[in-house]
């Protein structure tokens, strides 16, 4: 079992980091239950996470994870309880569950993904079945996996104001898809339990949103652990108005660059740093690291080459890019068999279940990890990210994986709050 590390020895700031969050653990852990009683977390999520060695950020959180497969098995006794506690809450009375996966039916990684998240949920003492919103799925659809499991996707039907497969009646529809194509028809307005609210798919979601609540989050949280809140949060800012393939809106985006590398190259020089500041450009909106770039210079954004402007200008569903996120590069000092690699916590209601490292050996730590080439280490944590060591020094692996958990559930939080300010006015007066 491979435990990845840290390239770059361990002192500094990311070290303080820990050893505070280590010693505040009674305090955090109190801290989160009260916030948890004021806000309902997500039903399951996803946080892509960065440690630069001199800070640890959230710098992505997905709302519909698809990676369950990842995850080291196990770990899923704690996602079978942290699913049986969010049914509690949800719906006390659940025997059905609907689960409604992406339309990318030949994608075997996806695919398994929704096996093992189906497997998890009929452990929690549900009757699951795959409600498919895929145009080609019109019949009962049986795919058989690389892994020797095998999936019955079957066509979801309006009746009423619930959805249903053949026979099977839920009283709750979990989205596995990020409905990036907007909420289709027949998930309007329906009676039954929809998780996550449509509200939080990404043809309405946007990622400055998030990290705006995250910004107050991170400042409450740095508060009571007194520390610098940029330790655990990237900065970032917003451009509107953007058309990559009309060249539109590249002033804006260059100013933007600009005065977030001034921002930056200040907290390194506090920090004593002397890597390069960057910033990392992507979508506003969307997932599978699409629509993303890398600059170190605002020089970078100006008069971007075709290849450039068409990698850019459209994300997942053909989706266009008119707005942009342009946020803090945080760079990655972890390496799998010396290959670059980055934490990826997954949660399920308020609860660390797992994680795994993104790694891809074509990239640089400076760069975007969620490309093409990339693979997974299911096995590396060999902690659930939520038991600490509290004999271990700071950055032994169950402690530095205690530390991930508590910035993912900083992120969660944040989620569960950018849910709230976002929703449509009647659910948020219901």
């Amino acid at each position: 079992m491979t435990v990845p590390y840290l390239i770059t020895a361990q002192k500094g700031p990311i070290l303080e980091l820990e050893s505070r969050i280590l010693k505040a653990m009674p305090k955090i852990e109190h801290w989160f239950r009260t916030q948890w009683q004021e806000h309902t977390p997500p039903f399951y999520g996803s946080v892509d996470l960065r440690n630069a060695g001199f800070k640890l950020a959230p710098v992505d959180m997905n709302l519909f994870p698809g990676g369950f497969n990842n995850l080291n098995r196990e770990f899923h006794p704690l996602c079978v309880q942290a699913v049986q506690s969010a049914l509690e809450k949800i719906c006390p009375d659940a025997r059905s569950l609907l689960l409604i996966p992406e339309n990318h039916t030949r994608n075997t990684f996806y695919l398994q993904n929704v096996a093992t998240l189906q497997s998890v949920l009929k452990m929690a003492g549900l009757n699951v079945r795959l409600g498919s919103i895929s145009p080609e799925v019109t019949a009962p659809t049986t795919i058989e996996l690389p892994s020797g499991d095998s999936l019955l996707l079957e066509p979801l039907r309006r009746d009423g104001n619930r959805v249903k497969v053949d026979g099977f009646n839920p009283c709750i529809v979990l989205l596995n898809n990020d409905l990036s194509a907007g909420v289709p028809d027949i998930l309007q307005d329906i009676e039954q339990n929809l998780l996550p609210p449509p509200h939080a798919g990404w043809a309405t979601r946007k990622k400055t949103n998030h990290f705006e609540a995250y910004d107050q989050v991170a400042a409450d949280f740095a508060k009571l652990l007194d520390i610098d809140p940029w330790l655990i949060n990237p900065y970032f800012d917003r451009c509107d108005g953007i058309d990559f393939q009309e060249r539109k809106g590249e002033e804006c985006l260059a100013a933007k660059v600009e005065l977030l590398l001034d921002r930056i190259g200040e907290k390194y020089k506090q920090y004593g740093i002397t890597d390069k500041p960057y910033v990392i450009i992507k979508a506003n909106a969307g997932t599978y690291g699409m629509g993303v770039m890398s600059v170190k210079s605002p020089d970078e954004v100006i008069g971007l080459n075709r290849k450039q402007r068409n990698k850019m200008s459209v994300i997942k569903e053909g989706q266009e890019v008119h707005e942009v996120i342009v946020q803090e590069g945080v760079y990655t000092f972890e390496n799998v068999n010396d290959a670059v690699a980055e934490p990826v916590v997954y949660m399920v209601d308020r609860f660390v279940v797992g994680g795994f490292y993104r790694v891809h050996t074509g990239r640089g730590v400076d760069e975007n990890l969620n490309a093409p080439g990339m693979h997974f280490e299911p096995l590396s944590f060999v902690a659930p990210c939520s038991i600490p060591d509290c004999s271990g020094d700071p950055d032994c692996p169950p402690n530095r994986f205690y530390s991930y958990g508590v910035v993912a559930r900083l992120a969660l939080l944040a989620a569960s709050i950018e849910i709230e300010q976002t929703a449509p006015l009647e659910l948020a007066t219901a």
